[in-house]
């Protein structure tokens, strides 16, 4: 019978480390689905529609899920716009039994030059919304995030109106790359780890 009990745990831990919750932050309606502030929802737009899978409405969200050599990985679009993003995020580890150290968030960077890379285990919300909200609630700061450079090219005054703008087109001409690179990031996450997803890719 212990043996039986044991069986069972471990499978359920092997359960657990087997599936991944990616969150690519945004905010939902018409009017933002092109601006800098959702390349977090356009990467997961565009991991499931490289893998042929749609997003279904949801509690909180619209959700994805493929698998990938015997990984299951969970794309989420919170519904709760940027600022209450966390919330989405914590039902969904929940409902899936998700460990922290599987969900990886992906949100847009100021600080970081346009499709600069940066993956990170913990840090700060850097004056971010959404990751300041995750934080928050999940009352950590040690949970993966995925940062894309939009940079900071904006006068003073005029952060709120450049992050909700939308791309201009020199950088039109290179997001379908740099979307390659993060499909490749979010499935390395999966398949190989944390660590040497960020010996990779950060910097490229």
């Amino acid at each position: 019978m212990k043996s039986e009990i044991h069986e069972l745990q471990k499978n359920n831990v092997n359960n657990v480390n087997k599936k991944f919750l990616i969150v690519g932050l945004g905010n939902i309606g018409a009017e933002y689905a092109n601006t800098r502030h959702n390349i977090g929802f356009k990467i997961v737009d565009f991991v499931a529609q490289q893998q042929g899978v749609s997003f279904e409405t949801a509690k909180l969200g619209a959700i994805a899920e493929y698998s990938i050599k015997g990984r299951k990985l969970l794309l989420l679009k919170p519904n709760t716009y940027m600022n209450l993003s966390g919330k989405a995020v914590q039902y969904w580890m929940e409902k899936e039994n998700i460990a922290k150290e599987n969900v990886l968030i992906i949100t847009d960077d100021l600080n970081l030059p346009f499709g600069t890379i940066r993956i990170k285990g913990k840090g700060s919300d850097g004056g971010h919304n959404g990751l300041k909200n995750i934080q928050l609630v999940l009352n950590t700061t040690e949970y993966p995030r995925f940062r894309f450079g939009i940079s900071d090219a904006f006068k003073k005054g005029q952060q709120v109106d450049y992050v909700l703008g939308e791309w201009d087109e020199a950088e039109k001409a290179k997001l379908p790359e740099r979307y390659e690179i993060a499909k490749q990031i979010i499935e390395s996450f999966a398949l190989a780890g944390l660590a040497n997803t960020m010996n990779s890719f950060n910097g490229k």
